[in-house]
């Protein structure tokens, strides 16, 4: 007997008995894509969400934060995933308006790949002039007198770009912008630069593909989100802040730079320059993107489950994970911005 008759059979005994036919619960899909910086937390956060909330399917691709929020103004997906959140002309193309929230924040490291250097400092003017191809040799002075007691290999540079259009890009380079007038006025900002031609540059797609890059590539350096370095064991600068120390990416440094920042009504914001005294240098929010209106009231209650889970239980394995928890201050605040979204 074919699984269809089976069925109406089924139903029938439950009929003839007087019973109700049991209803079988309807799977709802989430579709989302974009930003590879907070992809490995993420995917941990649906997997885990969906072990408990069994109707709701989540599926994220991550693709770089610019492909994720053409998705999103394409309504191919049902939320996006940026680094870099949307700007103005992109959210007046949304018709159902767009609320951004930011879920988690992370450390963007210099991670680099050089045989018997354990330990790397940098000074502020140093990683500037690598990435725009003025400093050429790991034995370079300058490099050498932040690092003494370390015989720093006579090893070319080689710089590791993104290839994609990136959250992590515009945020690297912002920061880059913010220390350096001179980055700022010849290479500026955004998710994808135009580097100068002067450094040795190799480009990857996604955070995951820069690491790659760099752990096979010896003389290499690259900016990458913490979690990727931790996880692949790549060494990582000492990165020094604006108060002039040098912090080491992974400890208090990250939260000590997002340490009393006020968000704005767009829920938008970035932190440079951090000033703190203790503060990790390249430090960002990471942001999920949502339409304030849907269609399918059942998807809109979904994302609402989704949104609570990753305030919630998913800030508990963020730290975890090499992210940053948000402050309570923080998640008090998205969860109040998260009611436009219906």
């Amino acid at each position: 007997m074919k699984f269809s008759s089976l069925l109406q059979a089924g139903v029938l005994c439950f009929a003839l008995a007087g019973l109700s036919v049991p209803a079988m619960a309807e799977t709802t899909r989430l579709t989302g894509s974009g930003a590879s910086f907070p992809a490995p937390l993420y995917t941990t956060w649906f997997k885990d969400f969906g072990r408990v909330n069994k109707n709701i399917q989540i599926n994220y691709q991550s693709k770089g934060s610019g492909a994720g929020v053409r998705d999103f103004q394409n309504g191919t997906v049902d939320f996006a995933a940026s680094d870099s959140g949307m700007s103005e002309e992109q959210i007046a193309s949304v018709k159902q308006g767009v609320q951004m929230l930011p879920m988690t924040a992370g450390e963007i490291v210099l991670a680099y790949n050089l045989k018997d250097v354990k330990e790397l400092n940098l000074p502020r003017e140093v990683y500037i002039d690598i990435f725009m191809g003025k400093i050429k040799n790991w034995n370079d002075p300058k490099i050498a007198a932040a690092n003494t007691g370390t015989t720093m290999p006579d090893q070319e540079i080689t710089v590791v770009t993104r290839a994609d259009s990136s959250g992590t890009n515009f945020v690297f380079t912002q920061h880059l912008s913010a220390i350096s007038p001179e980055f700022k006025e010849k290479v500026g900002f955004g998710n994808s630069v135009n580097w100068p031609s002067e450094a040795k540059m190799v480009k990857s797609p996604k955070n995951d593909g820069v690491t790659a890059t760099i752990t096979q590539t010896p003389g290499a350096i690259g900016y990458i989100e913490y979690g990727f370095a931790h996880m692949s064991k790549l060494p990582m600068a000492v990165l020094e802040n604006k108060a002039g120390k040098y912090v080491a990416p992974g400890g208090e440094g990250g939260p000590a730079a997002l340490a009393g920042a006020e968000f704005p009504e767009n829920m938008l914001l970035w932190v440079s320059d951090p000033e703190a005294e203790n503060a990790y240098p390249i430090v960002t929010y990471t942001w999920m993107i949502f339409s304030k209106k849907y269609n399918n009231p059942k998807k809109a209650e979904a994302l609402q489950k989704m949104i609570a889970y990753g305030l919630g239980e998913g800030q508990k394995i963020a730290t975890k994970a090499g992210y940053i928890e948000l402050p309570a201050a923080v998640v008090e605040k998205v969860k109040t911005a998260a009611r436009n979204i219906q």
